[in-house]
């Protein structure tokens, strides 16, 4: 790795801080070569202050340090992607985020989906298909949860693609309801596979 730190008159490069594991943008700091050496050397992000004109460990304070886990150098050499683990919030506001959002894990539609079936669940909208299986309970549930795996199982042994992938989505979308009633998301299940790998 070497940085383009003569690109700029005050030798200072931006480095981006993204969460290791839920990949959410963290923060942006900037850092010189002592910077960036002495991140690597103790394992905690360290920056250049412009503000205090000199370098500055996040968490130093707070104690909510910014674990390094790598560090990557964008093509022209002069921007760094740093994936770390945090120790708490990250801004200086008390926020996850310096854009205050949540530092949750997100799988995209997935994630959406599972907030669609937890707002279903809570406001129980009459014409809801969701709503109206969460009210036959946890069973009734599970059975298509059931039902849906040997669909699945059914269509992979022929040679409808397309049959296929609609009840592969129909598992899905019932596993998430199971998961909801059970009172687990996504999340749980990723982290038992992230333990297993």
């Amino acid at each position: 790795m070497t940085p383009n730190f003569d690109k700029n008159p005050d030798g200072l490069l931006p480095a981006i801080v993204q969460d290791a594991t839920t990949q959410k943008v963290l923060m942006l700091g900037y850092m010189n070569a002592d910077a960036l050496q002495k991140t690597q050397e103790s394992g905690k992000v360290t920056f250049y202050s412009r503000s205090k004109n000199r370098l500055w460990t996040k968490g130093e304070e707070s104690g909510h340090f910014l674990i390094c886990k790598d560090i990557q150098l964008d093509c022209d050499n002069d921007a760094f992607l740093i994936q770390a683990q945090p120790q708490g919030p990250t801004c200086h506001q008390g926020t996850d985020t310096c854009w205050g959002e949540s530092n949750t894990a997100n799988y995209g539609f997935l994630s959406e989906l599972e907030a669609v079936i937890a707002q279903r669940t809570t406001e129980k909208p009459e014409d809801s298909y969701v709503a109206s299986l969460f009210e036959k309970g946890i069973n009734k549930i599970a059975q298509k949860v059931g039902e849906e795996a040997v669909e699945v199982v059914i269509e992979a042994k022929d040679n409808n693609d397309q049959l296929f992938l609609d009840e592969s989505a129909d598992l899905l979308f019932h596993y998430l309801m199971l998961l909801r009633a059970k009172g687990y998301s996504l999340d749980a299940v990723v982290d038992v596979l992230k333990k297993r790998h």
